[in-house]
This record gives structure tokens, C-alpha cells and sequence, in this order.
């Protein structure tokens, strides 16, 4: 099918279809729903870097980025309800200063709040016991989470 502009601002199109009995109609509907997929992709791998998958079968490539994805929106979610006012805390490095949160950053907050309770109990009858002092564990928490 091609298409052209009426009034000529744009370029003609050509779309196809494998699908013989498809009418025109239903060619640009379904690349219409396509094209916010392509752009989901698209800017995963761009901001996220997500790359195209590398599995053995379809079905597992036909999971792994919309997987990704999901967990990608259930982090970001997460560190929203820890930090609704937005103020995400930022590692920062000497050599490398930022000026807003990454990824990075709101994944080692959720990190550290899922791992926050962790304390190492030694005793049953003595809950309260950590061999590891309290510093050394929360240094070793900050560690892990980046």
C-alpha cells in the first residue's frame, strides 16, 4: 500500500503486509499500535541499555525485555513511594559529579531498603546479637547496593 500527503508535506510511504487479504485500513492500524512498542524499544536501549536478546528459543526472546522492562517500572515505582518528593540520594565519585539521580542511584536506594532489615542474627535467643558491627554492616550494605 503506499500513501501520500494531500498536501504534499510529507513523503510517500510504502507499508506491506504478508497478510494477502489485510485491507489498507488495517495496515496503518496495526502499524499505529506498533509504533509505540518500536519507541519503547527504541529509547529502552538508548537511556536503559537494553540490548536486543540473545536467547535460545522465541518464546524466551519474546519475554526477556518486556521482563526487563517490567522490573525496570516495579524499581523505579519502589523508589518513588520511598522518596515521593523525587530526591533519589546520589553517589557521587570525585572524578564523575552529577546533578541528578541514575538509574544506578534508585536502585541501590531500593537495594538498601530491601537489605536494611538484614542483620546477621547469630542467636534465636538472642535476636539483638550481631557479631558484625553496626558501621562495618552499613558500610558493607552500601557496598553491595552499588
Amino acid at each position: 500500500m503506499l500513501t501520500r500527503d494531500p498536501e504534499g508535506k510529507r513523503e510517500p510511504k510504502a507499508y506491506f503486509s504478508t497478510d494477502q487479504g489485510q485491507s489498507a485500513g488495517e495496515m496503518v492500524e496495526d502499524f499505529v499500535k506498533r509504533w509505540s512498542l518500536e519507541v519503547t524499544y527504541e529509547e529502552s536501549r538508548a537511556h536503559l541499555g537494553v540490548e536486543t536478546q540473545r536467547q535460545w528459543s522465541d518464546v524466551a526472546i519474546e519475554r526477556s525485555t518486556p521482563c526487563l522492562l517490567g522490573l525496570y517500572s516495579l524499581v523505579v515505582l519502589s523508589a518513588h513511594a520511598l522518596h515521593p518528593d523525587g530526591q533519589v540520594p546520589i553517589q557521587q565519585a570525585a572524578w564523575y559529579p552529577k546533578t541528578h539521580a541514575t538509574f544506578s542511584d534508585v536502585l541501590a536506594t531500593v537495594r538498601r531498603h530491601l537489605w536494611g532489615g538484614l542483620t546477621f542474627q547469630t542467636s534465636a535467643a538472642h535476636p539483638d546479637l550481631c557479631l558484625v558491627p553496626r558501621s562495618d554492616l552499613t558500610r558493607l550494605m552500601q557496598a553491595a547496593c552499588y
